[in-house]
């Protein structure tokens, strides 16, 4: 009956039906499902409303069964009735870690086409049905060797379009070590597809001797505006020996060409800065938000010693006036468990007086649930009311 029931469910989700097996307990309204027995987990969460009106919601699949590390498998989906529902309307082969953009009236896809792929941006002219392939340096092929990246932030600014990456073809091949912290922009009135219009800052690469050596490297870095007017690229920070989390705070300069940083003033408290975050500024309030996996004291206390990376059950909402004092406005989602359950990897927006949200969730079903907190068989969409009050 087991086998049976996973038979029709997998024809479901390729078929782009909804479903609802074990969905009457996840946090907010299910996008899409993938259990753990596949092999293939929900990864790269991306959120954007195009101009009619409708959401458009991505993701990717990675794990033992997946394509990630040939040509990954990225999936669109839309909604025509404010995230009630969703159905599924296009897969791409090629893509990875990716976040969707709307551009001077343009919908557009940005990542790479793999596990530290080749940099890529493609196009859709339907709304999301059908996209561009990124065949050379004038159809999308921004960079070619080996990058990294997740779901992060668009700014404008001066007259540029602005978004952080990484290159992950530091010496060190290992997770965190061989990742170098760069920015990327492009002026406003110049095409995205076109890889010559793209401006690429200096690469910062690991340094072993940040935070006494216990630096573990830096990644899934926010452009960020900051308060007198100048462009940062705010990091992910990996440091497994502290309770303390943090972020680094890196300067781009105003023609987008070399970032520096400073070892003294550069990493900076930051509640969730060992999982990744998105940091917006909202104009109506003056503040800057943030949704982040924050580890609250008594779920420390009944993990001592635990890499903070690895903690993702608590979901909240901070704020800050200048990017560096952060305060905790609520927790959006929490769950007692931190082996297998986990809200993480957010990508939200503004909507008026509400945040909309897609989150990558590892939550139970109505079979095993998820492998693990990491390892998601959800992507979910949540708004949250009215934020600033």
């Amino acid at each position: 009956m087991k086998n049976r029931t996973l038979y029709f469910l997998c024809f479901f989700l390729f078929a782009g039906i909804s479903v609802s097996f074990g969905q009457t307990k996840v946090p907010g309204t299910v996008i899409a499902y993938s259990p753990a027995s596949s092999g293939l987990y929900i990864g790269s969460p991306s959120l954007v409303i195009l101009a009619n009106g409708d959401y458009l919601a991505s993701h990717d699949f990675f794990g033992p069964q997946s394509t990630e590390h040939s040509s990954a498998i990225s999936r669109i989906y839309r909604s025509k009735n404010k995230g009630k529902t969703w159905e599924m309307i296009s897969e791409i082969n090629g893509q990875f870690w990716s976040k969707l953009l709307v551009h001077q009236a343009n919908l557009y896809l940005m990542g790479t086409h793999k596990h530290h792929g080749n940099a890529i941006i493609r196009q859709s002219k339907d709304g999301g049905k059908t996209w561009t392939n990124p065949t050379d340096a004038d159809h999308g092929l921004l960079k070619v060797g080996e990058y990294h990246c997740a779901p992060m932030p668009f700014v404008v600014h001066q007259g540029r379009l602005w978004r952080a990456m990484e290159d992950a073809m530091g010496p060190i091949k290992v997770w965190g070590k061989r990742y170098g912290s760069f920015m990327m922009s492009i002026p406003l009135d110049k095409n995205p597809m076109q890889s010559a219009n793209w401006t690429s800052s200096n690469v910062l690469p690991y340094d072993s001797t940040y935070f006494n050596g216990a630096f573990g490297g830096w990644i899934e870095g926010n452009a960020v505006i900051s308060p007198d007017g100048g462009i940062w690229n705010m990091l992910r920070v990996d440091n497994k020996t502290s309770a303390q989390e943090y972020a680094a705070m890196v300067k781009i300069s105003a023609d987008g060409t070399r970032s520096t940083f400073d070892r003294q003033t550069g990493f900076i408290p930051f509640a969730g800065g060992a999982k990744k975050f998105t940091i917006r500024y909202d104009s109506t309030s003056h503040l800057y938000w943030t949704l982040s996996n924050i580890i609250p004291e008594e779920v420390k206390k009944a993990n001592p010693g635990k890499n903070p990376a690895s903690i993702r059950n608590t979901l909240a909402l901070s704020y800050s006036a200048d990017l560096k004092d952060w305060q905790v406005k609520k927790i959006i989602f929490q769950h007692p468990d931190v082996i297998k359950h986990g809200f993480q990897y957010v990508d939200w927006l503004f909507d008026g007086k509400h945040i909309l949200l897609a989150c990558r969730t590892a939550y139970d079903d109505d079979f095993e649930g998820a492998h693990n907190n990491h390892d998601a068989n959800y992507l979910t969409f949540y708004r949250i009311k009215k934020f600033r009050k």
